[in-house]
């Protein structure tokens, strides 16, 4: 592969002299993410489960209230915030945004840095972790049709795969909103790629990986936290694709695409058969915090890895499409609609800061740093990370997809630089959805430890 083109890059992507990547002497047990932003620091305890209402969390500002009297989206501010992104280092990012029946949709940036090809806002996207929203409401229709109880233990439906204390007394629950104590299968899955990561994930670019030996890697993973607290993990996914192929009799995928992404009325939206993205797509760079130098294009993949914990691709214009259907009641019923906006926290807080972050089944709620909060789930493959987020009607929508990843930088004791881009992003989504004047969205994104870290797939603390 030519070497990437310098233009927008981050100032830190240089490659230090004799630089080398190896394991920190006191890395923790994290693992890959397929999730931009809800790994959680720590975890929070399962027994403060709260049901969501049609309102904000408890105790938490509702986002601005909108009208329906003239043009509400401020096109111009969206296009200066969409470009400052691209300003701040990312190599290029596409959005779209919704107001009700009014709709912007932008592109800024470069979707190939060797040939200066530009941005379109209709390419399409690896969409990582949104693609276990789908999931999640295959399940939660066949919790409707009575062949899946949620409160069931997965073992009941997969009793070969899930044997032991583990079958008993996870349940189907559990697995969704990421409480079941299960390790995560993708370092397993990807040996010697903290040592060595642009060599292993180009090694296996083209490795095609079976769902259940992901999972059994998964279940033989050590676990992040206890069971009961939220801890993030991608094998919960993997296996709840194989309860929907246990109880459907179908290729979870194809069950996904015929029951929801049909449904939904979505084109462009796959899980895709090949390594290849199938239509027109912006390349996409994965950087692993510098350690991959220059970034390396990614975007052709066997996303067999991901499969319904993250395989998907999609539009950014159908990513709205698809979350304003399902906020609307469109897609599941209202009890299990209910049952997907139940929420433990996705994180531990700092000592004097809130929760702002709150998972479901599939679905999170998130306080923005001007104080909304809103619904929906972001994700995060090697080179692309996608946002979507709206509000609780589905009213008003982003969606924002951009294609350089692991962009941030790290000091010699781990401790984070200044990142301009994570603070461009921010703005931007938190603009996007405010409404109250795009332009006057705040700077900066909440202080360290107030939010989950953005894009964890390799934690910094791994690599030197």
């Amino acid at each position: 592969m030519s070497p990437a083109r310098p233009y927008g890059r981050h100032p830190d992507l240089r490659r230090p002299e004799h630089r080398r990547v190896r394991l920190a002497a006191a890395a923790s047990a994290a693992v890959l993410s397929l999730a931009v932003g809800v790994v959680p620091t720590q975890a929070a305890a399962a027994e403060h489960m709260t049901a969501a209402s049609t309102s904000a969390p408890s105790g938490a500002p509702a986002a601005p209230p909108l009208t329906d009297v003239g043009h509400r989206l401020d096109r111009a501010a969206l296009r200066e915030s969409l470009a400052a992104i691209h300003r701040a280092g990312m190599y290029g990012a596409y959005s779209s945004v919704r107001d009700g029946s009014e709709q912007w949709r932008g592109a800024t940036g470069l979707a190939d840095v060797d040939t200066e090809r530009r941005m379109r806002p209709e390419l399409e996207h690896r969409i990582g972790s949104i693609t276990k929203t789908f999931t999640a409401v295959a399940v939660l229709q066949q919790v409707h049709k009575g062949r899946i109880e949620l409160d069931a233990p997965i073992g009941r439906y997969l009793p070969e795969l899930v044997p032991g204390e583990t079958g008993r007394e996870v349940t189907v629950r559990m697995l969704l909103n990421h409480t079941s104590g299960i390790g995560d299968y993708v370092l397993p899955a990807f040996p010697g790629v903290v040592e060595n990561p642009e060599k292993v994930l180009e090694e296996n670019r083209f490795r095609r990986l079976d769902p259940e030996h992901l999972a059994r890697l998964g279940l033989a993973a050590p676990p992040v936290a206890e069971r009961g607290k939220h801890s993030y993990s991608n094998t919960n996914y993997i296996l709840a694709g194989l309860l929907l192929g246990k109880v459907t009799g179908q290729d979870p995928e194809t069950y996904i695409t015929r029951n929801v992404i049909r449904k939904a009325g979505l084109r462009h939206t796959y899980f895709p058969r090949s390594p290849y993205i199938s239509g027109p797509h912006a390349k996409m760079y994965e950087s692993m915090y510098g350690y991959i130098d220059p970034a390396r294009d990614f975007s052709a993949y066997d996303m067999s890895w991901a499969g319904t914990a993250g395989a998907m691709v999609s539009t950014m214009r159908e990513l709205n499409d698809f979350y304003r259907q399902l906020l609307g009641g469109k897609l599941l019923g209202p009890a299990e609609l209910r049952a997907m906006k139940t929420t433990v926290p996705a994180h531990d807080p700092e000592p004097g800061q809130e929760v702002v972050m709150r998972y479901g089944l599939g679905l999170f709620t998130m306080r923005m740093p001007s104080g909304g909060w809103y619904w929906g789930h972001n994700g995060a493959v090697f080179g692309a990370g996608t946002w979507a987020l709206s509000t609780e009607d589905g009213h008003r929508q982003v969606a924002l997809g951009y294609n350089l990843m692991k962009y941030e930088r790290f000091d010699e004791d781990n401790r984070p630089k200044p990142d301009p881009i994570g603070d461009a992003l921010f703005q931007y989504v938190d603009g996007a959805l405010s409404g109250a004047g795009q332009s006057s969205a705040p700077r900066h994104r909440p202080a360290p430890g107030s939010l989950p870290p953005l894009n964890p797939l390799v934690e910094p603390g791994q690599l030197r």
